[in-house]
């Protein structure tokens, strides 16, 4: 999220920004100098994110209860459906993709799909590639464009288990293991393709950004013809 977003959003929580000018907003949160279009334009990627809604015709204005980070950008529901975010996509091939935080909006999901009650931790991210074709999470094989939801809390992972790892700052989803006995983790593909493993120290820049407990499957369409 952007750093003016944040901004905005930290400043909704104890002000009205729908009985706020532009300029007014631009002072509040130190940025006296900034473009009033600028400032519009980042309040507007808020509404659209669902983090707050104006109506300025009424100087009303309501706040989303999810916040913006990985652990915390999710709202809090008992009800079977709840909204995770979507943080962009991670490579099941190559670590070639990415991996800021890149917000995409919510998947819609059933509380049963994800195995879990609440969705508090959790994100998903969409696959490309197919690295991981053999790989099973709940009996279901992830490939190429469905998404996966990741527990972002669970960092205590053991060998096999299926994580999103970052890498050279790059999302890449793959299996873990743990080869302490030649002093290395190896992060592998388990796919009907080939593809080479990516070897690392512990001492490496990585970050395990948490374990794969769901896959939610991209829809077989079915053809008229």
């Amino acid at each position: 999220m952007h750093e003016i977003q944040q901004k905005l959003l930290a400043l909704s929580k104890d002000n009205n920004l729908a009985q706020m000018s532009l300029r007014q907003m631009a002072d509040a949160i130190g940025l006296s100098d900034e473009s009033p279009q600028k400032i519009k334009h980042h309040l507007e990627q808020l509404e659209k994110k669902g983090f707050i809604s104006i109506d300025r015709s009424s100087g009303e204005m309501a706040r989303s209860s999810s916040e913006p980070t990985i652990a915390k950008d999710v709202l809090e529901t008992t009800t079977p459906v709840f909204s995770i975010p979507i943080l962009g996509t991670a490579n099941c091939g190559p670590a070639t993709l990415y991996a800021e935080e890149n917000f995409q909006g919510f998947l819609r999901v059933s509380s049963k799909l994800v195995g879990r009650a609440k969705p508090a931790g959790l994100y998903a991210v969409k696959t490309d590639g197919s690295s991981m074709n053999r790989a099973e999470v709940g009996r279901k094989k992830i490939e190429d464009g469905d998404f996966i939801i990741i527990d972002s809390r669970d960092k205590n992972v053991h060998s096999n288990d299926i994580v999103l790892a970052i890498v050279d700052g790059k999302a890449t989803v793959k299996r873990f293991i743990d080869d302490s006995s030649n002093e290395q983790i190896v992060l592998i593909a388990d796919s009907s393709y080939s593809y080479d493993p990516i070897y690392l120290h512990a001492t490496d820049e990585f970050n395990i950004s948490g374990k794969v407990i769901s896959i939610i499957k991209k829809p077989k369409l079915i053809s008229n013809h």
